[in-house]
């Protein structure tokens, strides 16, 4: 599933509507939320239709920020069923890729 960018507005009702969400928040400040956004993209790009993959700005989107506990960017959260499955502060990909098969698969 490709990915979207959203807001507060958008990002309630895309985790009431699909049961596997994975959410990158990031600033545009932030240089590692850059250096990692190509291999997130690809990410996304290769991933199958039941997961969705979202893009959140954190400074913009306090309430989708507080869904996550977001402490620091780049952070990664995985959502299923509407829940906070797990969240995680780090630039290493493969981290994220082991707590989507974790909580997703």
């Amino acid at each position: 599933m490709s990915l979207q960018k959203v807001t507060d507005t958008e990002f309630s009702q895309l985790l009431a509507h699909h049961p596997k969400v994975v959410v990158k928040y990031y600033a545009d400040w932030c240089g590692s939320c850059r250096l990692v956004a190509p291999k997130y993209n690809k990410m996304a790009a290769d991933a199958g239709e039941d997961v969705l993959f979202l893009d959140v700005n954190a400074e913009e989107n306090p309430e989708a920020r507080r869904a996550a506990g977001v402490t620091n960017l780049p952070f990664f959260a995985v959502f299923k069923d509407g829940q906070l499955a797990e969240g995680v502060n780090t630039s290493r990909i493969e981290l994220l890729e082991e707590i989507i098969a974790n909580h997703l698969n």
